[in-house]
């Protein structure tokens, strides 16, 4: 599992390799750790849901005094008492051989450094101490005193026109934004590497009021603290709201406004207890409707209760997420890429992935945090077409919904700091569509709870049964591989799919050598008239360096209607819906798909197309 799940980024360290296409160019990614990681595993079952009470006082970080200067072996701790409890024990924490690095008493949250390794140990012992664990298994950096801040990329301009990319089709997306593309009023939060809000379609939406870094647990709200360590958030931010500005790509939210919540911290990318109760009291505080969480929490990837670290990591990040929900904050969370049945747990042999991971038994009281805590919302992937994605970890009542995420050459397509746009696969990629659907619902209503939110995700997805696959379990509406279904924006602001016209489709590969012309034939009956003005012609042509083809539809006159000239460079595959105004043509008869290869060494196939009139 990633801490990232995307790769770690969305799934970091539980995902395997993500592939990220960047202007063009596809590259292999190590996964980050602690991505839900992108395909790291962000998995969260969320089994028993709470909405969680809301607290009279805010859980700022309170003041601190400066921390000890840094010194090899820091660690972090987590103390617990009860929440407003902490001033009764902040005192014993330097007299343990500690400094108080920040406090959270709405909570009941402290977070300590110490040196010294019977720390934990012996403030277990002081009277109003409920837990006390070490967060990670390696020292805390010296960055931590001396934060140093991202870099700010120089941004590159995009020729990229905006078009109908096959996961905001799937989910219907493009549908729904004939009715609403979000509310400006409604913030979202992305708990992930960082946000580039410089990107051309990142900074119309950008909301650097509520922007913070809580690398290492403790909110830093200088100018740029929030930006990208990586490249996981900014992808992550593209998919939910990039804008719909004629330009790159759209989000799912186009019209709804986005912070950055920087978790990760700088050349490891992890995202540690700590970082995870920060941003979700920040969440919280700062009136986030919806945060996304495409990573788990570090460094171990399932925390287990009869472990004395581990059982307070849970309680920390527990409160923390509770707190955020009872201040009407909904947390979205990646399940995570490694394949895994979450709701058969038996061995975790990544953990811990700050130092060196070693195999352990375990059982379904270890979870996945922040996924598989009550009242968040656990997103499995699919690919194009709806399938499970290969990587995306499953489980009967742990996956709540279903959405894009990418597999193998589909890819989910978003912003990349500098400006730039590359393909990413991973739960990581999946739960920023849910995410983005909430934020529909919230816009739509703004009177909704989470609790209400999350149902109504579950209500208006589309049903999608098992496959003949024995892992998932459950019924056709409730499963382990999709939840209660994948979601669907466009029944999440209230609109209707319109009736379909007629469709055909030739699903017959035909193979596109080099320097050669191809057809595909698909033979309409039964249309009256004319073809209509907003004929659809669907495309799915598996080829590398698309900028070698040209793509034509022949109506059966021989009319041509160009639907890709040369473009794309080297990018992989065409996998896109064209609308073609086809009104001076006879619907019945035989039209064609034709594809054009202009040069040698790349070659594919036309793998399936469709009209609908």
């Amino acid at each position: 599992m990633f801490s990232l799940i995307s790769g770690r980024t969305a799934g970091r360290s539980r995902t395997s390799a993500i592939s990220v296409a960047a202007l063009g160019t596809i590259m292999a990614l190590a996964t980050p750790a602690g991505l839900a990681h992108a395909a790291t595993s962000d998995t969260a079952p969320v089994a028993a849901r709470s909405a969680g009470t809301s607290t009279a006082t805010t859980a700022k970080a309170a003041p601190a005094a400066a921390p000890a200067a840094w010194a090899a072996g820091t660690r972090a701790y987590l103390v617990i008492t009860a929440p407003g409890g902490t001033a009764a024990v902040t005192g014993a924490v330097a007299t343990k051989g500690g400094s108080v690095f920040a406090t959270y008493d709405a909570i009941g949250v402290i977070v300590a450094h110490s040196t010294s390794t019977t720390f934990a140990s012996s403030m277990r012992t002081v009277s109003g101490v409920q837990q006390v664990g070490a967060t990670r298994t390696s020292d805390v950096p010296a960055d931590a005193y001396n934060p140093a801040l991202p870099a700010n990329p120089s941004q590159s301009t995009t020729t990229l026109a905006e078009s109908n990319r096959w996961d905001m089709t799937q989910i219907k997306a493009d549908q729904a934004w004939a009715v609403t593309t979000g509310s400006a009023s409604v913030k979202v939060g992305v708990l992930d590497t960082g946000v580039d809000d410089q990107h051309q379609d990142i900074a119309p939406n950008f909301n650097a009021a509520d922007s913070a870094s809580c690398a290492y647990g403790k909110a830093d709200t200088r100018a740029g603290a929030w930006r990208d360590v990586d490249t996981h958030g900014t992808h992550v931010a593209g998919t939910i709201a990039a804008a719909k500005n004629g330009k790159g790509v759209i989000g799912v939210a186009p019209g709804v406004k986005i912070s950055s919540v920087r978790i990760a911290e700088p050349n490891s990318t992890l995202f540690f207890a700590e970082n995870t109760i920060c941003g979700f009291v920040w969440a919280g505080d700062h009136g986030f409707k919806v945060t996304n969480n495409s990573y788990y929490t570090d460094p171990w990837q399932f925390n287990c209760p009869d472990n004395l670290d581990q059982a307070a990591i849970i309680e920390g990040v527990r409160r923390a997420q509770e707190y955020a929900e009872g201040k009407g904050s909904l947390q979205v969370a990646a399940a995570g890429n490694s394949n895994y049945d979450l709701a058969n747990k038996t061995t975790d042999s990544e953990s811990p992935n700050d130092s060196t991971p070693v195999t352990r038994t375990i059982t379904n009281a270890c979870i996945d945090i922040p996924t598989e805590l009550p009242g968040v919302v656990t997103v499995a992937a699919q690919g194009n077409g709806g399938a499970k994605a290969s990587y995306s970890n499953f489980g009967n009542g742990v996956i709540d919904v279903a959405a894009p995420g990418g597999d193998g050459s589909s890819g989910v397509y978003s912003t990349l700091p500098g400006g730039k746009y590359g393909n990413m696969n991973g739960t990581s990629m999946a739960s920023p569509h849910v995410t983005g659907v909430a934020a529909l619902i919230a816009s739509a209503n703004p009177s909704f709870t989470p609790a209400q939110i999350r149902d109504q995700l579950g209500v208006q997805a589309t049903d999608r049964a098992c496959p003949s696959d024995t892992r998932c379990k459950g019924t056709a509406t409730k499963n382990g591989f999709f939840g209660e279904g994948s979601v669907d924006a466009l029944k999440a602001v209230g609109g209707s799919t319109p009736p379909p016209g007629k469709y055909f489709e030739n699903l017959t590969d035909v193979t596109v050598p080099d320097n050669t012309t191809v057809e595909s034939p698909i033979t309409v009956g039964g249309v009256t008239g004319n073809a209509p003005a907003t004929l659809k012609v669907g495309v799915d042509v598996k080829h590398t360096y698309i900028g070698d083809l040209k793509v034509d539809l022949v109506a059966p006159d021989g009319s041509v209607y160009t639907l890709h000239n040369r473009t794309g460079g080297s990018a992989d595959n065409i996998v896109q819906t064209y609308t073609v105004n086809a009104s001076s043509e006879v619907a019945n008869g035989v039209w064609k798909l034709r594809v054009n290869d202009n040069a040698s060494q790349d070659s594919g196939r036309i793998d399936a197309w469709n009209l609908t009139f």
